[in-house]
């Protein structure tokens, strides 16, 4: 059985060994950082370790079949997950579980696993897009059939995201903007959209529910030296972590930190990477994703189809761009943000849909892979799309 699912392996090797070097620092990094979380839960750190390791399987098994799935299909899933989408980030808003004043989950019926609605609104709006983008080309210009659906489509996903993850809709609408570029949408139109988000952004900001939070954090980056030592106690850990790793760091399971840091597990997880591996560590963890992102960039340019090269394209923007926020945070180069790390940090829903990302992208690699060994070949599959047009550049 083992050698019929490793022969249906497909799509880029480096990206399957990327998956499989985070997967093993997230175990290592995770059963270093519960030890506290397992005390105060009245639990082993090793069973925290085991609902970790679930996840990780469960997201790896997600993984391989959505790289099987002919990428294509999920044109159509597109449809299906905004319309699913949007009524949810409203739910949540009004009746989703509240953590330190913000409203970002949802308990998944019949169980005691909540649900962070806006790893599934990621997915769905960068897939929207990307279908929305390919099949409107030929009236990509008309403001009725193209632009309204596209600027109504991300300026909605935005606002109901932000109002409670800022972080998250800001590095969101970025991805869409990128895409908006790809998708040959025109200056003008995306100066408007542009400006729309910077309204929406400003509302949110200085009238929005969570709007003294996000002061306190953007006052607290900035002026650090006149800050509340409770309000800064987040970042200056970190940089403790980081200052007391040196080179080399102080050796797996060594930190002290994480006895201080809060979510060392998770939102500052590469602080406790640094701080046990050291620089060194790092700036590995760094270059894994980089490598990550350039082995995105070469499925994109060799992507035949334009709606395998933006959808690609939107995924893997997201994942680096997500990574290197939370790195940014960790190391004080931005306002604190519950931005988890890609692979790395403790999650349940996070991790899985993170999976369903790194499989739809290996899904586009396979498809090239297919046409590759088979150019003369003819491929029913094509027909699943109208519309595709081909790849630009």
């Amino acid at each position: 059985m083992l050698n019929s699912i490793l022969n249906k392996t497909k799509g880029d090797r480096w990206i399957w060994l990327i998956v499989i070097l985070l997967s093993v620092w997230s175990l290592l990094a995770v059963y270093s950082a519960t030890g506290t979380l397992a005390y105060k839960r009245g639990v082993g750190a090793e069973s925290i370790l085991m609902k970790h390791l679930i996840f990780i399987v469960g997201g790896i098994a997600l993984m391989y079949f959505s790289h099987l799935l002919d990428y294509r299909y999920y044109a159509g899933i597109s449809k299906l997950l905004m319309v699913i989408t949007i009524p949810l980030l409203l739910y949540t808003l009004i009746f989703g579980n509240t953590i330190n004043d913000a409203s970002r989950w949802v308990t998944i019926p019949f169980t005691t696993q909540t649900f962070q609605t806006s790893d599934m609104a990621k997915l769905a709006l960068i897939t929207f897009l990307a279908r929305t983008l390919t099949r409107k080309q030929e009236n990509i210009k008309d403001v009725k059939k193209a632009f309204i659906p596209i600027m109504g489509s991300v300026c909605i996903v935005f606002i109901l995201i932000a109002l409670a993850n800022l972080s998250t809709a800001l590095m969101l609408f970025g991805v869409s903007i990128l895409l908006l570029i790809m998708g040959r949408i025109s200056i003008k139109q995306i100066s408007i959209v542009c400006l729309a988000g910077l309204i929406l952004l400003g509302g949110v900001v200085f009238l929005g529910p969570r709007r003294e939070t996000y002061k306190s954090r953007i006052k607290v980056f900035l002026h650090p030296e006149q800050a509340d030592p409770d309000k800064s106690f987040q970042a200056n850990q970190s940089k403790i972590a980081i200052a007391t790793g040196g080179i080399i760091g102080k050796g797996p399971g060594n930190s002290t930190q994480r006895n201080y840091l809060p979510h060392p597990y998770s939102d500052f997880v590469y602080a406790l990477i640094i701080e046990e591996y050291g620089l060194m560590g790092g700036v590995a963890l760094a270059i894994i994703y980089l490598v990550f992102l350039y082995r995105c960039i070469l499925i994109v340019t060799a992507s035949p189809k334009a709606f395998g090269a933006l959808l690609a394209a939107g995924l893997s923007f997201s994942l680096t761009i997500q990574a290197f926020a939370n790195m940014a945070v960790a190391v004080g180069l931005g306002p604190v943000t519950g931005v988890p790390l890609p692979l790395v940090s403790m999650g349940g829903t996070s991790m899985l849909f993170t999976s369903v990302a790194f499989g739809i992208i290996l899904s586009v690699s396979r498809d090239i892979e297919e046409k590759k060994n088979n150019p003369e070949g003819t491929n029913n599959k094509e027909k699943i799309v109208v519309g595709e047009i081909p790849a630009m550049g």
